[in-house]
């Protein structure tokens, strides 16, 4: 017998497996930084690609940065798109962001700065939400939808209300610990490189933490903890959305897939954990185009 069909050769998951570990701190070629005047302040933002190509707006999640897409930026600015990102008001490089008075971080707080930022630029964007800001670019795609061209959303969680209580090394405790609690051991997780990061990366990923607001990381955590049910709205948009997770993510993957199902997405998955972009960048990538070019 012979030997069993191994498939067509994919270039994206042969250039995925080709990648090296990096400085995460360099920007893309051609990349820069700039500051954007947000509603809660100034923010430190990204921009890959030429400006009058359509746009792509990446936002990181809750202890992630706009460093997160070095790698995902470029491929889709490659592909002619013009890509851009910010931190996240507390967070990284706009870590003097946020509400005022000792006001939480709230999610009217971050909608207001997403709203802004697709404002400021060419509309509507294709969008893409990492974790966290998942569920920041679906409430904003439900009050401004006319700013949205597509959404993408990688490794959002896929559930409403309570978002922790299946998480797979939480789920359980996560209805007793307090939102400080959940944060803590989220950020004890990445310190002590629980996901074994290569070197480079975890300087990115250490080092943010010399700036990051510890109250906004508590605060976004509470927020996951009250995550609204947006689905009906989302399968109500036109727009077309994208599914886009790790099969060794931090919810389960039928959880991804019944949402996906839900809300009238494409779902993709990828041999990887809650990090696609990072990881299998030119996998994401591939997907994301074909969604914009309606391939999907």
């Amino acid at each position: 017998m012979g030997e069993p069909d191994a498939g067509p050769f994919d270039p994206a998951v042969a250039l995925d497996l080709a990648l090296v570990d990096r400085d995460w701190f360099r920007l893309p070629l051609g990349g820069r930084v700039f500051r954007f005047p947000a509603p809660s302040g100034a923010l430190s933002a990204m921009a890959v690609g030429e400006p009058e190509h359509p746009r792509v707006v990446l936002v990181p999640g809750a202890t992630g940065s706009k460093e997160d897409f070095v790698l995902l930026a470029p491929l889709l600015a490659d592909a002619g798109y013009r890509v851009e990102s910010y931190d996240l008001a507390g967070q990284s490089g706009s870590a003097s962001a946020g509400p005022g008075g000792g006001k939480p971080f709230g999610y009217e707080l971050f909608v207001a700065d997403l709203i802004a930022f697709l404002s400021n630029g060419s509309a509507p964007a294709h969008v893409l939400g990492y974790s966290f800001a998942g569920i920041v670019a679906e409430i904003a795609l439900t009050e401004r939808p006319d700013l949205f061209a597509s959404l993408t959303l990688l490794g959002a969680p896929p559930l409403a209300g309570q978002v922790f209580r299946r998480v797979r090394w939480i789920g359980p405790l996560s209805w007793v610990i307090p939102a400080r609690g959940i944060a803590s051991l989220l950020v004890w997780g990445l310190l002590s490189n629980r996901n074994h990061v290569p070197s480079g990366r975890l300087a990115l990923v250490i080092r943010r933490f010399d700036t990051t607001s510890r109250r906004s990381v508590d605060d976004i955590v509470g927020l996951m903890k009250h995550s609204p049910d947006l689905r009906r709205m989302l399968l109500l948009s036109p727009i077309p959305m994208l599914v886009a997770v790790g099969e060794h993510d931090l919810w389960p993957i039928g959880l991804h897939r019944n949402f996906a199902n839900r809300i009238g997405a494409e779902c993709r998955i990828y041999p990887t954990g809650h990090s696609p972009c990072e990881t299998t960048p030119h996998q994401l990538a591939r997907d994301m185009v074909a969604l914009y070019q309606g391939r999907l």
